[in-house]
């Protein structure tokens, strides 16, 4: 049992510098509220250690800004236990790969807002003009009003990006609206304003009642959302059935730590663990593109 103490001790550490990175990383969002509220009302002689609070804050925000470096720190962790250099060069290749996952989930929330707040867009057009104004100010007001103070949805500054000033500019002095509507429509998820350039050109020119047709699209574009909620929702147990398969070689490396096997020195000090080592980054990485392959189709789909 003398030589699996060290293994225990390795452990140990490891675990303990998760907790603090997920710590890090999962705030609740009402904690700098709840600060800025209750801490920084107080009197500055009052206060302990201002510097050294915010400097936490910026640490904070760092971290949770480039969150793909926190691979750096687990390489050097496994390559001071395992005494190979290889983890860390695993670490830092690994890091503009994470990098791009990121930045594509960042990408899909955001298109995920702009649908939301184009669909609350055509809710707000809608109460403009039924409450009796023109169409062109009914989207200049909800441009500028409904969409600024509604904390679901993205803010009026960035539901168009950068086409906003084109479609403000022809709502505010009769330019060609559904022009500049199709030209926003291109940005990620904000497709749903090209069926609001179609129905503003309806109605302009056939003379239909636009107040009904936003109305339609409202209701398709909540429904479309309400069944890609669905469908996340019945993927969600297959999607954490790939998450465990594919921490599963890591609980099999902390098992034969914890026997006293020294898994880390058979993987990366001897021919025959190199090459099982590689073998098994080979198919775990085709597996995870494979699986995450399947469950983005049937997303898709």
């Amino acid at each position: 049992m003398t030589g699996g103490t060290p293994a225990y001790a390795a452990h140990a550490v490891a675990l303990c510098a998760g907790s603090a990175v997920w710590l890090a990383m999962v705030r609740e969002p009402g904690t700098r509220r709840a600060r800025v509220l209750f801490v920084d009302s107080l009197p500055q002689p009052r206060r302990a250690w201002p510097r050294l609070a915010r400097a936490r804050e910026r640490v904070s925000e760092t971290a949770q800004e480039r969150r793909e470096w926190w691979c750096v720190p687990a390489g050097v962790l496994l390559a001071v236990l395992g005494n190979s250099v290889l983890p860390l060069l695993a670490a830092a290749v690994a890091v503009p790969s994470i990098r791009r996952w990121l930045r594509r989930r960042a990408g899909a929330r955001d298109a995920e807002r702009a649908t939301t707040a184009v669909a609350a867009l055509c809710g707000a057009v809608v109460g403009e003009l039924r409450a009796g104004r023109e169409p062109g100010q009914a989207l200049l007001v909800a441009l500028r009003e409904g969409l600024a103070g509604d904390a679901s949805s993205t803010a009026a500054g960035g539901l168009l990006g950068e086409a906003e000033s084109a479609v403000l500019a022809a709502a505010r002095f009769g330019g060609d609206v559904p022009t500049a509507l199709r030209q926003a429509a291109e940005g990620p998820g904000l497709g749903g304003l090209a069926g609001m350039a179609a129905c503003w050109r309806v109605a302009v020119d056939g003379g239909a009642g636009l107040a009904a047709g936003l109305e339609r699209l409202e209701a398709a574009l909540r429904e479309e959302r309400r069944r890609r909620e669905e469908l996340r929702a019945q993927l969600a147990g297959a999607w954490s059935t790939v998450v465990v398969l594919a921490l599963l070689p890591v609980a099999g490396l902390g098992l034969g730590a914890a026997l006293g096997a020294d898994p880390l020195r058979v993987l990366l000090h001897t021919p025959g663990g190199l090459a099982c080592l590689a073998l098994g980054v080979v198919l775990e990485a085709s597996g995870l593109f494979w699986a995450c392959r399947i469950m983005r189709r049937g997303e898709a789909a």
